[in-house]
């Protein structure tokens, strides 16, 4: 009976060490580029497992506002480093540093944002 719980127990904390691994990974963000992005916050989500900010900026060849999706650490992280939940808010102008997506959509992980003159680190180096 001993023997039995153990297995299933073995088996079960195996299973969970692939997910966690998978689900956080950063593979798909370029971590040897940094962008600077210039626009206005539409969207800041203080939630777990990942921030995340929407805003807008205007397109390099067109003038056009497009929106970009970033994804940040986690409010734990954040927190750490100085952020509140209304540290930005939705029609702030920012100043955001990020390792772009892979595939070139308008995508990333921020590092870095500057808003009202205040720098809040949030990744790598930043």
């Amino acid at each position: 009976m001993k023997f039995t719980r153990m297995a299933v127990l073995a088996v079960l904390l195996g299973a969970g060490a692939g997910v966690a691994p998978a689900h956080h990974s950063f593979a798909m963000f370029d971590g040897t580029r940094v962008v600077t992005l210039t626009g206005t916050i539409t969207e800041f989500r203080w939630v777990n497992p990942h921030t995340m900010i929407r805003m807008t900026v205007k397109d390099g060849k067109t003038g056009e506002p497009v929106e970009w999706l970033l994804e940040g650490a986690g409010p734990n992280v954040l927190t750490k480093k100085g952020w509140r939940r209304d540290s930005i808010r939705p029609g702030d102008a920012v100043r955001v540093k990020m390792n772009p997506l892979r595939d070139g959509m308008r995508g990333g992980s921020y590092l870095q944002v500057e808003v009202n003159g205040v720098v809040l680190g949030a990744g790598e180096g930043y």
